[in-house]
């Protein structure tokens, strides 16, 4: 291609949309036009690009003419209608929702991995993982590639920011209500009672957020998991190849804004020590390793939020199982488990072009 490929940015005025529009302003730019695209009720907004004002166009068919890439960042239902009209129009198109990652004929890639299945499309779609997925996943991919992974057991601590706008504003608007009491939480339900006085019940939170972890993240999945945890199951077969991959998660939602962490214990097929796990992440070019926890070094989430590594530390022999690691994984659940992960597959099909 002679000139420089058009990209659409489907959804560039949500959450994710104004990190993607960061991403693509701050990155090598390779991009020609950038057309952004959202609800009607967003068209002619003005946002910024670039370090350029950009019109906000109604989501049509029509907007996707001329399109070389489109990344949509919309609600799973939104996808469902539109991802297949956009594909129809030309250009391939990069989803991040959940709605076809499970899709047989949808690769679901994350380019330090799995990055030749982006160019196997047969219906020009590319689906991202879900952010959990997506938070550990470079780390993982890279120690299976040397030694093979048989298992993973996960608890994941997730970040508010996962549940949306509303996520943040909820946990700040609780922080607000009960600061200043420091009798707060130290009895059965005065946290919930302090609320109720001051707040509406309209929470994305099935319960209070702030002093408080809830072990519930998404919605209800037969036989009492939630749809976060067999997410992670499903989308990390899918991602690494290997359909029979033993996973079990247990997904909790923590005060935290941005960044999601993960207890991962993970058993390979040959014999792994940490010293082979810090040469691994060491040289993985998207990780960055943290681990020296004598001297209280270890990754946090205030410390990688904004960010756009996966940051790995905490690594631990596991004592009482063979071939196995126990560590800990924080990344920025807005970048690399969403619009970053996105923006880089965009470029590498871009290279195609």
């Amino acid at each position: 291609m002679s000139r420089k490929p058009t990209l659409a940015l489907v959804g560039a005025t949500g959450a994710v949309g104004t990190v993607m529009r960061e991403l693509v302003s701050t990155r090598d730019d390779i991009w020609g036009e950038i057309r952004l695209v959202a609800s009607a009720r967003s068209a002619g907004k003005l946002l910024q690009v670039r370090g350029e004002d950009v019109v906000v166009q109604a989501l049509t068919p029509e907007v996707f003419d001329g399109v070389d890439i489109a990344i949509f960042d919309v609600p799973d239902e939104v996808s469902a209608e539109w991802v297949p009209i956009a594909a129809s129009r030309g250009p391939i198109v990069i989803d991040k929702s959940g709605t076809f990652r499970m899709d047989p004929d949808v690769p679901l890639v994350v380019p330090e991995v799995n990055p030749r299945d982006a160019f196997n499309r047969p219906r020009n779609i590319i689906s991202t993982p879900n952010c959990t997925t997506l938070s550990m996943m470079a780390g993982i991919g890279a120690l299976h590639a040397e030694f093979t992974l048989k298992e993973l057991v996960v608890a994941s601590y997730q970040a508010v920011s996962g549940a949306g706008v509303a996520g943040p504003a909820r946990l700040y608007d609780e922080i607000e209500a009960l600061a200043g009491d420091r009798t707060v939480g130290s009895t059965v339900g005065d946290v919930r009672k302090a609320l109720a006085n001051k707040l509406s019940d309209d929470s994305p939170f099935p319960a209070p957020i702030a002093f408080n972890v809830i072990p519930w993240a998404g919605s209800y999945k037969e036989g009492g998991w939630a749809s976060e945890e067999l997410k992670l199951r499903n989308e990390s077969r899918k991602i690494l190849g290997i359909p029979d991959l033993k996973v079990s998660a247990t997904c909790v939602r923590v005060p935290v804004v941005t960044t999601h962490s993960l207890a991962v214990h993970a058993r390979f097929e040959r014999e792994i020590t940490v010293a082979d796990a810090h040469r691994i992440l060491e040289a993985a070019p998207t990780v960055v390793l943290v681990d020296d926890p004598q001297n209280g070094v270890w990754p946090t989430p205030i410390d990688v939020v904004g960010t756009d590594p996966t940051y790995i530390g905490r690594i631990r022999q596991a004592v009482d199982f063979p071939n196995t690691l126990d560590l800990f994984v924080c990344g920025d659940n807005l970048r690399k488990g969403a619009a970053l992960n996105a923006a880089e597959i965009a470029e590498l099909v871009a290279s195609e072009l």
